[in-house]
């Protein structure tokens, strides 16, 4: 295994960053704003895929079945129709395992 394939608490300075400009269009980590195109993201850690009430899930995301956690996250957000074939997630994924890193520390704090 290199050194670039598995999570290691990043930056959460830049991962706030990366969100607002990657993920904040389709997102929210704050609990009262409900989910936008994308589901809402507060409380992700812990959870089963497909999970959030109120948000329209392809079977795909139903089905895959696993928990968000900082390995799960790290691989799926490297290329996320890979990791969940069929998802609708619109997004080519964060090629750099620091990006995934930094992104990954900031959620796991703001979407406590």
């Amino acid at each position: 295994m290199g050194k670039d394939d598995s999570f290691k608490d990043g930056d959460a300075k830049k991962g706030a960053n990366l969100f607002k400009t990657r993920c904040a269009q389709c997102h929210t980590v704050v609990e009262s704003e409900g989910n936008k195109i994308g589901p809402n993201l507060h409380g992700l850690f812990g959870r089963k895929t497909g999970s959030v009430d109120g948000f329209s899930y392809t079977d795909a995301n139903k089905q895959k079945g696993i928990t968000w956690k900082e390995d799960t996250l790290f691989e799926y957000l490297e290329n996320p129709k890979k990791y969940i074939p069929g998802t609708k997630m619109a997004f080519g994924g964060l090629k750099k395992g620091k990006d995934r890193n930094d992104l990954i520390t900031w959620l796991r704090e703001e979407t406590k």
